[in-house]
């Protein structure tokens, strides 16, 4: 049988771990690999059990881009037929936070990725870019909408038009990623961050992360009237009663997802 091209798996404290795996190509991202994504991550969405995604590459990179062989000869009618971001999208649609933890290159759909989750922790060693204007493309994956949300429209420019790469470092003090770390502890430390998601009520994070994003895709009038919907909904949660009951005795809460 062929090798998995994502291999998943369930670790403790209510974590997925998810790994592109196609490291002779540094994980570069083909229609096959994006749609095992999508379902390993659908999988994880069912599973009461997991409260958060960690998801990485595999070798020497997170992915260095989309599979240039597979696209080269399409046609516009091709693309369209094929919808290759169907995929992304079901990925994009999870309710549960994923975090991204990036090491080696995340270039192009890599980092394209990379923004579609929630929460980037990048290896010191990590390179990130969109290198797509030197095939004579742009991003088609999000990247000239995600990027500017991330790091303002002058950055983003100069990424995408330069097709240049940023640092991790640099990446960190535009804000496209929430922490860099050595490479030997980035894993470590991407599933430490997630198990301390995992074990917050799990619908005061779902409706957490939707508030979050909603930021990015409405006014900031709508925003704060989902914000305050989802405030007033939370109250209606066991969790809620549980969490403040909680910190008025003085003792650890004791959160059932509900």
């Amino acid at each position: 049988m062929a090798e998995p091209l994502v291999l998943a798996e369930k670790l403790e404290g209510g974590v997925g771990l998810l790994r592109l795996n196609r490291p002779k190509v540094l994980n570069a991202l083909n229609v096959d690999l994006m749609k095992e994504l999508a379902e390993r991550v659908q999988e994880m969405e069912r599973d009461p059990e997991v409260g958060c995604l960690v998801l990485t590459g595999n070798g020497r990179a997170f992915a260095a881009g989309a599979d240039i062989q597979e696209m080269a000869g399409k046609s516009p009618v091709d693309m369209e037929l094929s919808e290759p971001f169907a995929s992304w999208e079901t990925i994009y649609r999870c309710k549960k936070p994923i975090i991204a933890a990036v090491h080696g290159y995340a270039l192009g759909g890599g980092l394209e990725l990379a923004m579609m989750c929630d929460i980037i922790v990048a290896a010191e060693d990590a390179q990130l870019g969109q290198p797509e204007i030197k095939l004579g493309v742009i991003p088609g994956a999000g990247g000239t909408q995600r990027l500017p949300r991330a790091v303002g429209k002058s950055a983003a420019m100069e990424m995408v038009l330069t097709g240049e790469a940023i640092s991790a470092e640099r990446a960190l003090q535009l804000g496209l990623v929430s922490q860099v770390t050595a490479p030997e502890v980035l894993l470590e430390e991407a599933l430490r961050l997630a198990r301390s998601i995992a074990e917050k009520p799990p619908v005061a994070v779902r409706m957490a992360k939707e508030a979050i994003l909603s930021a990015y895709e409405t006014t900031l009038a709508e925003g704060l009237r989902w914000e305050r919907r989802a405030f007033y909904f939370l109250f209606a949660s066991q969790d809620q009663k549980e969490g403040m009951a909680a910190f008025l005795e003085r003792r650890p809460p004791q959160f059932k997802g509900r």
